[in-house]
């Protein structure tokens, strides 16, 4: 109650920065979309379970390798794919001229970017359960910790794909040179981030640089979870650093967004 209001009102709260109901409806447009289109399907859940497999293979006579880089890629592979889905959907979205008709419209830009997130993140959350249960079953990759820590990890991967692929859709005129940037943004963070020379045995530039790439606490963190029975500090210290990291990626893409 404000004290020097003689009728007790309330000041009026302040509005939430999205509409829950607009995310709501543009995750469903997004999800009903992708759900169409068989090769963005098809990228998103069989292809990550396919590398893990070929992983597997290639490493049959050594399964001490499996086992140390098999977790690992829980951080990898799923930034990849994700990345190359989000991108490409979003470029679609931009050149078709969807965005500017939803962005003439009362909508929010974090309405837009939190639409796309909770699509992809329904799509992430089913690509970290079908390769983790391949991973640890049929395949058998003996993890330490409990499954649901690598399964969080992947989404997290996912998400972070996800986040950096709707960063670099405002930045290409095709879908040529969406996939383009790969090489650039993503390509970089796979061979620093720990998952071939570990980051404290690189030479002081590339291990500076390896230590500020998100990919690599997410190989840090897949990493701890295969190998530890309970969750450690590691682990949630670099859980929270790549969450961190895609909040800021996200509220970027957002700016990217202009009427």
């Amino acid at each position: 109650m404000n004290p020097g209001d003689p009728y007790g009102a309330r000041p009026p709260r302040r509005p939430l920065p999205f509409s829950p109901g607009i995310t709501l409806a543009t995750a469903h447009r997004v999800l009903r979309q992708v759900s169409r289109d068989r090769g963005s399907t098809t990228l998103v859940l069989v292809i990550p379970c396919m590398l893990m497999l070929l992983l597997k293979l290639m490493f049959k006579d050594s399964e001490s390798t499996f086992e140390r880089v098999g977790p690992q890629v829980f951080g990898v592979f799923p930034v990849i794919v994700m990345y190359l889905v989000a991108s490409v959907s979003t470029l679609r979205e931009r050149t078709s001229g969807t965005l500017e008709r939803l962005l003439t419209l009362p909508v929010r830009r974090l309405d837009i970017v939190f639409g796309y997130s909770l699509a992809f993140a329904l799509l992430a959350v089913l690509q970290a359960v079908l390769s983790t249960l391949l991973a640890i079953g049929p395949l058998g990759l003996d993890i330490k910790g409990p499954a649901g820590l690598l399964m969080a990890i992947a989404m997290l991967g996912a998400l972070l794909g996800l986040a950096l692929g709707l960063f670099v859709s405002a930045f290409a005129r095709n879908e040529a040179q969406a996939v383009q940037f790969l090489p650039a943004g993503v390509l970089p963070q796979f061979l620093m981030c720990g998952l071939f020379v570990p980051a404290d045995e690189m030479s002081g530039v590339l291990s500076v640089t390896s230590k500020i790439m998100p990919m690599t606490y997410a190989v840090q963190a897949a990493s701890e979870a295969a190998t530890h029975t309970g969750v450690t500090g590691i682990f949630v210290r670099d859980a929270v650093l790549v969450l961190l990291c895609v909040i800021g990626v996200l509220v970027a893409s957002a700016a990217t967004l202009k009427r």
